[in-house]
């Protein structure tokens, strides 16, 4: 790639970086005055109206078949109904930084479901650093406080992080199944599946929460107009980009790029304040990601 255009798309990726970098403190403002599960479905909704439009803008059409929008509708669980939702709902109980470092950990998860269900993922010894790495970090980011009496009786304090950890679970398993749409425009499942995650979603807040009863402040509702246009629609659009401009590896370097990122946004405009072991979970966390997503060496000869 010549070196003008590779400048543009490295600044295209450090773009994607601080968008969902980013998207952690517009959670944390947004579920301030509204509700975690209609804040979820409203971005879903949202953000899939806009693809859906930038579809159409394309000239493409989403599939009509049934198995397909069976398949969207899995990895919208995966993917956006689900893990949304449970980060939502942890960020009414833990900072928006904490909530960045441990959903960094997609690769280190995604790793070892891949060896679990017998696909024999490769990457050696630079892979098993990288595990490694990603699990003594969270342990780090969870921190010993966790594990205490006290936390027990706030179930918040423990549970908070788990439901984190759950959704980088579901993160991992929605990069897994959606290797079956390598033959469809990468913008027809994010799509799909936004629309699908709408479906389940919407029912649900509106019977649970009442929306029509709810009074968000204007900031919350700027948050989440950003999180559903700004790091969610445009971030996809981006990521899609830099898939075919970078390649999928290139691509992948924004998940320890927006680590640092979503956490130098929280403690710098809404003035969260970490632990010294989050801290060098951080650091662990980081150096385990990128162990994950560098580039592999190929065997001599091949």
């Amino acid at each position: 790639m010549e070196k003008p255009r590779l400048a543009v798309e490295l600044a295209l990726l450090l773009l994607l970086a601080t968008l969902w970098g980013v998207s952690y403190s517009f959670i944390k403002i947004g579920v301030e005055t509204i509700p975690p599960l209609s804040f979820i479905a409203a971005r879903t909704a949202l953000a899939g109206a806009v693809l859906y439009a930038v579809l159409r803008g394309r000239g493409l059409r989403l599939p009509a078949d049934r198995a397909t929008w069976g398949a969207f509708l899995i990895q919208a669980v995966l993917n956006s109904a689900v893990p949304f939702t449970l980060i939502a709902w942890a960020e009414t109980r833990l900072g928006a930084g904490l909530a960045v470092i441990l959903n960094a950990t997609t690769p280190i998860f995604a790793f070892l479901m891949a060896a679990a269900t017998g696909r024999h993922p490769s990457g050696g010894a630079l892979r098993g650093v990288g595990v490694a790495c990603g699990l003594v970090g969270t342990g780090l980011v969870v921190g010993t406080e966790a594990l205490s009496v006290d936390a027990f009786a706030t179930p918040g304090a423990v549970l908070a992080p788990l439901a984190i950890l759950l959704a980088t679970a579901c993160y991992a398993g929605a990069a897994l199944f959606g290797a079956r749409f390598a033959g469809l425009d990468p913008m027809l499942p994010a799509c799909g599946s936004l629309l699908c995650g709408t479906g389940v979603l919407a029912p649900l807040a509106l019977v649970v929460d009442r929306p029509w009863t709810l009074t968000p402040s204007p900031a919350s509702l700027a948050a989440l107009v950003a999180l559903a246009l700004a790091s969610t629609a445009a971030a996809f659009v981006l990521y899609f980009r830099l898939l075919h401009t970078l390649g999928p590896v290139g691509a992948t370097a924004q998940a320890y790029l927006r680590v640092p990122i979503g956490v130098g946004i929280s403690v710098a405009f809404l003035g969260e304040a970490l632990a010294p072991t989050a801290w060098l979970g951080l650091v662990v966390v980081v150096i385990g990601v990128a162990a994950m997503t560098a580039p592999r060496r190929e065997p001599a000869g091949r």
